[in-house]
């Protein structure tokens, strides 16, 4: 397998296909790198170089029982560009990845990124605060720890439906889909992944996004059961400058999967314009 390895002795696995303007993408909670199998594929085609990560904990990475924060999150995302010494790339975050993407562009800057996008992502904060009412209630996160923690395969199974908008009237399920985040999600540690719902619901990323300085698109379905669009997707777009809004009526927030042909094709958009 390609991997490289942190300071800290970390072991994160990647993919690197292709050759041409490289596209980096940061995966969800608690999936892997197969999770952008459709957008690899289409941008390989493309002419594209594709490069995936599974994020420290998760898939193939090391299981870590420390370290899984988002400034550590941020600075794996930051080693593995330097490894295979990326310039002009374009990082594309999903969910908890697109706050890694977020804190990476805050924390490490701008210098070898040409372009964001950030889908269905978390950033600026989650979590319902004092300063941030239209967050969610902290009961939300404990729920999800609660249900990691004492039957995390069959958590995994029952997320999916909301994930996918399979909860929906008259929608169409692939069980294929859901098998595939469920593989994805047991193949990594549950410690990780239990400290990573701290990470992605409790960390503001608000001067981050104010700090990005490149093109940015925000892609974010209006029926996200997952990461409520008004509290993430809207304001993040209002707090970097010049970003690009794209709502997408009634689609999930694994819209990646659900709506591959659409998504792709707005990014391939987006990266060309």
């Amino acid at each position: 397998m390609s991997t490289i390895t942190t300071k800290d002795g970390t072991e994160i696995y990647y993919k690197d296909w292709g050759r041409g303007q490289p596209i980096v993408f940061s995966h969800g909670w608690p999936l892997s790198a197969d999770d952008w199998d459709n957008q690899m594929l289409f941008f390989l085609a493309q002419g594209y170089r594709v490069i995936a990560h599974d994020r420290r904990g998760h898939g193939r990475s090391s299981q870590t029982w420390t370290g899984n924060e988002m400034d550590t999150y941020a600075d794996d995302l930051a080693a593995l560009t330097a490894a295979l010494d990326l310039k002009d790339a374009i990082h594309v975050g999903h969910s908890t990845g697109g706050g890694e993407v977020t804190r990476y562009l805050g924390r490490h800057g701008t210098k070898r990124v040409a372009k964001a996008v950030l889908i269905g992502a978390v950033p600026p904060l989650m979590l319902r605060t004092a300063a941030n009412p239209g967050g969610l209630p902290i009961e939300v996160f404990d729920g999800i720890r609660a249900g990691v923690a004492s039957n995390r395969a069959e958590f995994y199974r029952d997320i999916t439906l909301p994930f996918y908008g399979y909860n929906r009237a008259g929608a169409k399920i692939s069980e294929g889909i859901r098998q595939h985040w469920w593989l994805q999600g047991m193949m990594g540690g549950i410690k990780a992944h239990y400290d990573c719902i701290k990470a992605f619901s409790e960390t503001d990323f608000t001067e981050d996004l104010k700090k990005i300085d490149i093109p940015t698109l925000v892609m974010h379905g209006d029926d996200d059961q997952i990461v409520p669009i008004g509290a993430s997707g809207l304001m993040s777009a209002e707090l970097v400058k010049g970003a690009k809004l794209k709502v997408y009526p009634g689609l999930p927030h694994g819209m990646c999967a659900t709506h591959p042909d659409v998504i792709n094709a707005d990014l391939l958009a987006f990266i060309r314009g």
